[in-house]
Order: structure tokens, then C-alpha cells, then sequence
């Protein structure tokens, strides 16, 4: 019992605390409400369905965002394993472009795509692009010479030495880069919502700030928190599952 309730006593103890606060001393604070109100304004948001929709824009923006970052990211980073030369060329390219913040694009994106669904899922798109290249290019740089040896001596193809000899030498890892992709997805699709895009549950819990609602707002932070972390336990035990597969030990 100890052991189980290990985890969850920081949290709990801090909402105590914001719960003794919030009737006490910031009883009358606009921007502080305690966690008993938070509940009862999740459970509106519920009932009136208004959770549900905002959750599946967002959770749909940053499933389609890293959908295509992930695609183009590991196609990219295996051809830049692969070569040397390319990865030689594109260098410069890579890592003026890399460093630029997701966030900046919101207004090239809001020109090119308008507001919707578009516009956020080319912002988390090149927010996940970055972190599956990287990984994806040093995993192939890694991959045992042996193998490389035996699809030379084999005469396979390019793209059968990729698909059947280095993709699986190098999912494992692949794993590595989408749970941190999953994680790059939600945050940038939330913060493009706050910023510019008037759906989601980035704009719900700016609703909730514009309309000095705390106890709603605090509820989105709680829910966004809840749906990130169940979020990151499924892409956790996606890539123990495939660690266990290959014979390996996830992190």
C-alpha cells in the first residue's frame, strides 16, 4: 500500500494545499479557485459534451501533426544515415532550420493555412519533424557494420536493405523518438490553440481565463495534465512492448 500510494503523495498533499489556500486566503482571488471547484467544473464540462469536442480537435491537430513530422522525420534521417554525402549537404540546412521555435511559424501558417486544423497541423508537423531525424539518423549510423555486410553480400536492393535489414535494427529507437514526439505534439498543439487558434483545448482554457473563470480554467490544466500523461504511459508501454519484442530492455 505504501508503495502504491508513493507516486501520488506530492500531488495530492500540493492540492490539499491549494485547497486550504484557495478557501482561505485567496478566498476571494480571481485567478486561484480550490481543486473541489475544479472537479465540479470538469464534470459540467462533461456533461455538456464541450470536453469532449475540445479534446478530439486537439488530441486529432497533434495525432495528424506527428503523423507527417514522423513520416517525413524518418524518411529524411534514414536517407541522411544512409549517406553521408547528404547528410554532408544538408547540414547547414538542418541546423538553421532546427532551432527555429514551432511557435514562430503561427503567422506564416495562419497566412498559408488560414485558422483550422491546417494551420496547427503544419506547426506541430515542424515541431516533430526534428527530434525523429536526429534520433532516426543516429540510429541508422549505429546499426552493426555486419549487417551492412551481409545485405552487400546478399545484392540487395536500397530499398530492401532498408526495409529488411535496417528498419528493423533501428525501431527500438524509433520507439524512443515517438514517445518524445507524442509529447512535442500535445504542448505545440495546446500552445497554438492559446495563441491563435480558436478551437481545442488550448482556446477553452483561454475562454476560461477571458472569462475569470479560475475554477474552469484550473479544471482544463488539470484535464490537459491527465490527457498528456495517459498520453505518454501509452507510448511508454508501446515501446516496452516493442523492446521486449526485439529482446531488449526499454528505458
Amino acid at each position: 500500500m505504501t508503495r502504491a500510494l508513493r507516486p501520488v503523495a506530492v500531488p495530492l498533499l500540493l492540492l490539499a494545499g491549494l485547497e486550504a489556500f484557495a478557501r482561505t486566503v485567496g478566498r476571494n482571488s480571481d485567478a486561484v479557485a480550490p481543486p473541489s471547484a475544479a472537479l465540479l467544473a470538469l464534470a459540467r464540462a462533461f456533461g455538456d459534451g464541450s470536453l469532449w469536442q475540445a479534446t478530439g480537435f486537439t488530441l486529432g491537430a497533434a495525432a495528424l501533426g506527428l503523423g507527417l513530422g514522423s513520416a517525413i522525420g524518418a524518411s529524411l534521417g534514414l536517407l541522411l544515415g544512409l549517406s553521408r554525402r547528404a547528410a554532408a549537404t544538408s547540414f547547414l540546412s538542418i541546423e538553421v532550420l532546427r532551432p527555429i521555435p514551432s511557435v514562430a511559424l503561427i503567422p506564416l501558417a495562419m497566412l498559408v493555412f488560414g485558422f483550422g486544423a491546417a494551420m496547427e497541423v503544419s506547426v506541430v508537423a515542424f515541431a516533430t519533424v526534428w527530434p525523429m531525424l536526429i534520433l532516426m539518423q543516429a540510429a541508422v549510423r549505429q546499426v552493426e557494420p555486419c549487417l551492412l555486410e551481409v545485405s552487400a553480400a546478399l545484392q540487395l536492393s536500397p530499398w530492401d536493405r532498408a526495409v529488411k535489414i535496417i528498419v528493423p535494427a533501428v525501431l527500438p529507437r524509433l520507439f524512443v523518438a515517438l514517445r518524445l514526439g507524442v509529447a512535442v505534439a500535445l504542448v505545440v498543439s495546446v500552445t497554438v490553440e492559446i495563441a491563435a487558434n480558436p478551437n481545442g483545448m488550448g482556446y477553452a482554457l483561454m475562454i476560461a481565463q477571458q472569462s475569470l473563470d479560475p475554477a474552469l480554467m484550473l479544471a482544463w490544466l488539470f484535464w490537459i495534465g491527465a490527457v498528456g500523461y495517459a498520453i505518454n504511459e501509452a507510448a511508454l508501454f508501446a515501446q516496452r512492448a516493442m523492446a521486449r519484442r526485439m529482446g531488449e530492455v526499454a528505458e
